[in-house]
């Protein structure tokens, strides 16, 4: 199955993950649509059907802790960073929220927060969840002195200089007399509908594209370059969370507020805007639930755009009482508002064809506007899909914004037919290359097998230059579209043999553009093996297959020998992705391929790890390592690969098969875990920098 295949069948109810294999598929899924959210702003599923899957995923690694690689999502608590931009450090992680999608859910949140904190009492304090984008401010000697965007929640955009255009940020606060040196505090930037009406509007009148929606106004507008046309679009920012402070050397008395509710308001004190007025204080859990229905009755009437409401323990001694998961806080949760729904017409269906053949109906729409963005296409998946809902061209339709993100089609309406309807006929042609399509009897997706078709070509294409693949900046989708047009490239090693002699005087390269592209594609032949596996985009296999298939082989070429029998010895393997990769590797077409790219000096061996002059071999191997919590200076990501590079073997999870646990901060349920099980040797960060070292 593709992914968007796969994602169908992980929505299903009935379906959850009974092997490693399985719960890898899940991983995938979730890593791809997180791509198309937070990379290409192009998401697929609402953040519901998202957190559908989440929860299979995370309750299948609490049961099979086995099962946990580093890279789930369960382990990270956010995604990509904009190029463009210095990156820093979050001096805390910028968690993500767990939803709630009814009372139910609030209620049981209740229960917890009550069982967790040790009392029958806890006071909740409200606010709106502000639809725009995320950023971290920070203010040191009452100075405005960094702002970052979320980034992958570790590390963020440096974006100091556009925040000081957003006019409803001062440049100073009087923290000072509060007894703070430096604090940080988190909020959102949102673009008003009467701003953004107001923008659009003169983008019309000068023929410009106009904006999709507040949300990614305002996110867009965070990342110019020119901070002179950041100011131009009247952002505005609620800063809603103080995330940590560090008090004076001599402060007298303790002046610092100890609920929620009085850090709003010391915020509010000091010059900047709160939500004081929005939030309310419940010292019960139905209060809390009214006034979330309240509020989601006149969302409409709000000037800004809001998705739901969050509710967080007031008091802050029993916020650190309750702690956080690696993912979210536990003493937060975010209420989401029922999905937008409108009815329009479905003009026609286009068929899109994807990097591994997949082809993809697309429902044409009258537009129509639902929650602050227009709608006028929408993915109906497969012919099975099309046919279930038993949509036809002409028909009125019910399409809704799912947790206010994705539009998707729930229903024709029969009932508006007036005979003039035709039927969907799926087509039995690529609409690309006209190849005859094919699909495999476990599948609902039929597919393009021609691999020269040039839809398949140009989404390859796409595919190697992405960030999570070879890498190559300033090599981007619209980049790899227009150059294949122009004839420049007609495939993955054409990358490598570009004429830059085409690039002179073309729009949009000017010298510098093409020397930052050209030392781009020049440093992406040198990427480690495994993200050239990757990038290949071999069916079902993901960065993390990638990397456990680059551990097997010297050379990459190599898997030319391998059956799928000995695929399936390799850990997280199945019949599936093995008979995948014996496919593309016994395919003449790849092999030429291949052989093309070596030869123009892409890297197809694994880099000679480290070894100990004294004897010889690998210091780390047959040590099997765990890195949990935040460690004092390293990376998780560079710790890891320490270990890797001197033959270590990085564990998926606690079992008795894990030598070294390596404990930072925070370090959580792993650690307790270790503690029960005698053979685990549990390290801190500078006791594995010694071992490293020794």
């Amino acid at each position: 199955m593709d992914l968007n295949t796969m994602t169908q069948y992980w929505l299903q109810p009935d379906n959850q993950p009974q092997s490693p294999e399985e719960t890898q598929q899940l991983r995938a899924v979730l890593q791809y649509h997180e791509h198309r959210y937070y990379v290409l702003n192009d998401p697929l599923i609402s953040d519901y059907e998202y957190d559908v899957i989440y929860k299979k995923l995370e309750a299948a690694e609490a049961f099979h802790p086995d099962w946990v690689t580093p890279d789930s999502p369960t382990k990270r608590v956010g995604n990509s960073l904009n190029s463009a931009f210095n990156t820093v450090d979050h001096i805390v992680p910028m968690l993500s929220l767990e939803n709630s999608y009814n009372a139910d859910d609030l209620r049981e949140w209740d229960r917890k927060c009550k069982e967790l904190s040790k009392t029958g009492t806890v006071e909740y304090c409200i606010e709106p969840k502000f639809d725009g984008a995320s950023i971290s401010v920070i203010y040191e000697n009452n100075i405005l002195s960094r702002s970052a965007t979320r980034g992958d929640g570790v590390q963020g955009d440096d974006i100091t200089t556009n925040t000081r255009r957003i006019r409803n940020i001062p440049l100073s606060a009087p923290f000072s007399q509060y007894g703070i040196q430096q604090i940080e505090i988190r909020g959102e930037v949102v673009m008003t509908k009467k701003a953004f009406d107001a923008f659009n509007d003169n983008l019309a009148k000068s023929g410009q594209p106009l904006l999709a929606n507040p949300r990614n106004a305002a996110s867009g507008s965070l990342r110019m370059k020119d901070p002179n046309e950041v100011g131009k679009r009247n952002l505005e920012a609620f800063l809603y969370h103080v995330s940590y402070i560090v008090e004076t050397p001599d402060m007298q008395a303790n002046n610092i507020p100890q609920t929620h509710e009085q850090m709003l308001q010391m915020l509010w004190d000091c010059g900047i805007k709160s939500p004081v007025k929005e939030m309310k204080v419940c010292d019960n859990i139905q209060d809390v639930i009214d006034y979330c229905t309240y509020y989601e009755s006149i969302r409409d009437t709000l000037p800004y755009e809001i998705d739901g409401m969050v509710i967080k323990v007031n008091n802050l001694h029993q916020q650190e009482v309750l702690g956080m998961t690696t993912h979210h806080p536990r003493w937060a949760i975010a209420y989401k508002f029922k999905a937008r729904q409108a009815t329009t017409t479905l003009l026609d269906v286009e068929y899109q064809v994807g990097r591994t053949g997949a082809v993809t109906p697309v429902a044409k729409l009258k537009p129509v506007g639902i929650g602050g963005v227009t709608v006028s296409s929408i993915s109906i998946h497969n012919a099975d899909y099309i046919r279930e809902k038993d949509l036809r061209i002409g028909d009125t339709v019910l399409i809704e914004r799912a947790g206010d993100v994705i539009p998707q089609i729930v229903k024709s309406l029969p009932e508006y037919r007036n005979g003039s309807e035709q039927p969907i006929i799926y087509p039995t042609e690529c609409p690309v290359c006209k190849s005859v399509l094919s699909k495999e009897a476990d599948e609902a997706v039929w597919r393009c097998i021609n691999v020269e078709c040039e839809a398949q070509v140009v989404e390859r294409i796409i595919h190697y230059v992405s960030k999570d693949a070879m890498d190559i900046r300033s090599f981007g989708e619209q980049q790899v579209i227009r150059f294949y047009g122009l004839k420049l490239i007609a495939d993955i090693p054409g990358i490598y043999t570009l004429d830059w002699n085409a690039f002179d005087n073309m729009p949009g390269f000017g010298k510098r553009s093409v020397e930052n592209l050209r030392a781009a594609i020049e440093a992406s032949k040198t990427q480690p093996l495994h993200r050239l596996i990757y990038g290949l985009g071999i069916r079902h296999v993901g960065e993390t297959t990638a990397k456990a298939l680059a551990q097997k082989v010297n050379h990459l070429l190599d898997f030319v020998q391998f059956s799928a029998e000995d695929l399936m010895q390799l850990e997280d393997i199945g019949p599936k992705v093995a008979s995948s990769i014996v496919a593309f590797f016994h395919n003449p077409q790849n092999i030429e391929m291949l052989q093309h790219l070596e030869s123009l000096g892409v890297q197809f061996t694994k880099p000679v790890k480290a070894v100990n002059e004294a004897d010889g071999e690998q210091k780390l191997s047959g040590q099997t390592f765990l890195f949990t919590g935040t460690l004092p200076t390293l990376k998780r990501s560079d710790a890891e690969a320490m270990a890797e590079a001197l033959g270590g073997k990085i564990a998926s999870g606690v079992s008795s098969k894990l030598n070294y646990l390596v404990a930072g901060d925070e370090a959580g349920s792993k650690l307790e875990k270790a503690k029960k099980i005698p053979s685990i040797h549990i390290i801190n960060e500078a006791e594995f920098l010694a071992l490293v070292n020794a």
